[in-house]
C-alpha cells in the first residue's frame, strides 16, 4: 500500500471523534476533527525534519568569508525542515499537538526534540543572527509571524515545559514583534501575492499572538494597516486565483484577516463588497464556485504549494464563515467549499516527498485543530 492510499485510509479517523480527548477547557471541539492517530501522523512529519539539517535552503546575506557556516551554526534552534520558517512552524506543530494530546504516543519524543531546541544558548545565537548587519528583512513577515504564533502557543499552554520554553524564546519573540511594529507603519502598499511575502496572512497570525501577549501596540499597528490597505477594497478577483505556485489565497487571506479586525456587522457588510461572488442560494451546496486547486507533481517543491493552498483556503473559508451570523446565507457556500478543499488536501499529506513533507503537516494541523478560530 503506497503512502497516498494509507493517508486516504486514515482520513475517516482524522474526521471522526478522537480516540483520546484533547486537554484544556477550550479544546473539546477539536476532538471532533483531529484524532490522536492523525495527530501522530502529522507529528511524525515534524519530528522527521525538526533537526534534519540537509537538504537546506537558507536566505543568508554574506558580509565576509566568516559568514560561510553550516545552518546548525548560523541558527542553532531553527536549522532543520529545509528552511528557517518551516522549522519554526514545525516547532509550533509539535507544541500545538502536545498541548492537545499530552499523553499521545509521540509526546515523549516531541518534548525531547523541543527541549533540544529551546535552550538559552540557542535562542541567544538566533537573536544575534537576526540582528546582524544585512538582515533587516530576514524572514519578514512570514517567518516572524510564525515565530510569534509559536510563542502564542507556548503562552497559552499551562504546563511547566511550556512556561520554561516560553521564557527561553521571549527575547526572540520581542525581536520579531519589534521588527514588525517598526516595519508596518513604513509599508506604503500591501503585499498581495500567494506566497511567503503576503501581508494579510501574516497579519492574521500576528493579530492572534498580540491578543494572547496583550500587545495593544501591535493590535493598533495592525488596525491601522487594515484601514490603510484593505478597508476600501472591493470586488477581489477570486476568479484569477490561484497562480501556479500559490500556497495562500490573496483574496481569502485578506478576508480572514479582516474578520479578526472588524466588528461582525461591519465585517459582514465589508465582505459583501469585497467578495460579492459568494453564493447565497441553495446552489451554494455545490462547491464548484471555488473548486480546489489541482497538483500536477508533488515532487516539485513549487507545484506542491497547491496542496498548501487547498489547506489554507479551507481554514480561511471556515474562518470567514465563523465570523458571519448563523442565518447568513453565505455560510453554506463557504463551508461546503471548505469541506471540498479539506477533502482534496488532507489525504495527500503523507510525507512521501520531502518537498511538501517538511511543511504541509503544519498546515494540516492548523486546519484540523482550528488554530485560527476563536475558542
Amino acid at each position: 500500500m503506497n503512502a497516498r492510499i494509507e493517508a486516504a485510509a486514515a482520513l475517516p479517523p482524522l474526521l471522526a471523534h478522537a480516540a483520546a480527548s484533547p486537554s484544556g477547557d477550550d479544546q473539546s471541539s477539536v476532538a471532533q476533527l483531529l484524532s490522536v492517530e492523525a495527530a501522530g501522523r502529522f507529528a511524525t512529519l515534524a519530528l522527521k525534519c525538526l533537526h534534519q539539517e540537509y537538504p537546506n535552503h537558507i536566505s543568508h546575506t554574506l558580509a565576509s568569508d566568516t559568514h560561510v557556516r553550516a545552518p546548525r551554526e548560523l541558527t542553532p534552534a531553527f536549522y532543520g525542515c529545509f528552511d528557517w520558517h518551516s522549522d519554526v512552524h514545525g516547532h509550533w506543530l509539535l507544541v500545538r499537538l502536545l498541548r492537545l494530546f499530552p499523553d499521545a504516543p509521540f509526546a515523549a519524543r516531541a518534548r525531547a526534540e523541543l527541549a533540544r531546541s529551546f535552550t538559552a544558548a540557542n535562542i541567544q545565537a538566533e537573536g544575534a543572527y537576526v540582528r546582524d548587519a544585512g538582515r533587516a528583512n530576514f524572514e519578514r513577515p512570514y517567518g516572524l509571524a510564525w515565530l510569534l504564533k509559536l510563542s502564542a502557543e507556548l503562552r497559552a499552554w499551562d504546563h511547566p515545559d511550556a512556561r520554561d520554553w516560553s521564557a527561553a524564546i521571549r527575547p526572540l519573540e520581542a525581536e520579531a514583534a519589534g521588527r514588525i511594529e517598526a516595519w508596518v507603519p513604513k509599508l506604503r502598499y500591501p503585499i498581495r501575492i500567494g506566497e511567503h511575502d503576503q501581508t494579510a496572512f501574516s497579519f492574521g497570525l500576528i493579530w492572534d499572538w498580540a491578543g494572547i501577549a496583550g500587545d495593544e501596540v501591535m493590535r493598533a499597528t495592525l488596525r491601522d494597516a487594515a484601514a490603510r490597505f484593505y478597508q476600501a477594497d472591493r470586488g477581489c478577483l477570486l476568479a484569477y486565483e490561484p497562480s501556479g505556485e500559490d500556497f495562500l489565497s490573496p483574496c481569502l487571506a485578506e478576508a480572514d484577516f479582516m474578520r479578526r479586525v472588524l466588528a461582525p456587522p461591519d465585517f459582514s457588510g465589508w465582505l459583501a463588497g469585497f467578495l460579492p461572488q459568494i453564493p447565497t442560494s441553495f446552489a451554494a451546496k455545490n462547491p464548484a464556485w471555488l473548486p480546489p486547486g489541482v497538483v500536477t507533481d508533488r515532487a516539485d517543491p513549487k507545484l506542491a504549494h497547491i496542496d498548501g493552498l487547498n489547506l489554507s483556503r479551507a481554514w480561511m473559508l471556515e474562518g470567514i464563515a465563523d465570523a458571519l451570523p448563523p442565518p447568513d446565507p453565505r455560510r453554506a457556500a463557504l463551508l461546503v467549499s471548505a469541506a471540498a478543499h479539506r477533502a482534496a488536501a488532507l489525504p495527500e499529506i503523507t510525507g512521501e516527498h520531502y518537498e511538501g513533507g517538511h511543511w504541509l503537516g503544519t498546515f494540516a494541523v492548523y486546519l484540523t485543530s482550528k488554530a485560527g478560530l476563536p475558542p
